[in-house]
């Protein structure tokens, strides 16, 4: 099992978006993602999300929501532990990202790039201001086959 973070970070009713598209062998590769990466040796949830914003965007983040945790179940990857953060507080000159494209995003127009079906439910509960969640999200292939949110099946109702 693999823990990593993942941020959203809003500016002026977007969001800051990666399109993974310069990796080789990229589990991401030409889908739209927040801001992250895999944790190094010693680090808590908060160090690595500060780490790979700044690694990844050049961006010093102020303050982080942390939102909540992500647990992806996938028939072709390794498990995985997401901590998810949101922030708005930050400073600093975006730089180019070696793993792809950054770009600012309408909030609502993300959702019709290429984006994992799962990133459409945590996004949601980012911007409804939900309480500290945990989402388990089960792939086969590209496609999400199940979705529980606080240990009962996820319904958009």
């Amino acid at each position: 099992m693999i823990n990593t973070t993942l941020c959203h970070i809003e500016k002026d009713g977007k969001y800051l978006m990666l399109h993974r598209v310069k990796k080789e062998n990229d589990l991401n590769h030409d889908k739209w993602v927040g801001i992250g990466g895999k944790f190094e040796e010693k680090e808590s949830p908060e160090d690595c999300n500060l780490r790979e914003v700044l690694e990844e965007t050049g961006l010093t983040l102020h303050t982080a929501r942390y939102c909540g945790i992500v647990t992806f179940v996938s028939d072709r990857y390794e498990t995985e532990w997401m901590h998810l953060f949101y922030s708005d507080d930050f400073s600093g000159a975006l730089l180019e990202c070696d793993e792809g494209t950054l770009e600012w995003v309408d909030k609502q127009a993300v959702y019709d790039l290429p984006i994992w079906e799962g990133d459409k439910i945590f996004l949601r509960l980012i911007e409804e201001g939900a309480p500290f969640f945990s989402l388990k999200l089960e792939y086969i292939g590209d496609t999400l086959v199940n979705a529980v949110l606080n240990g009962k099946k996820w319904s958009e109702t």
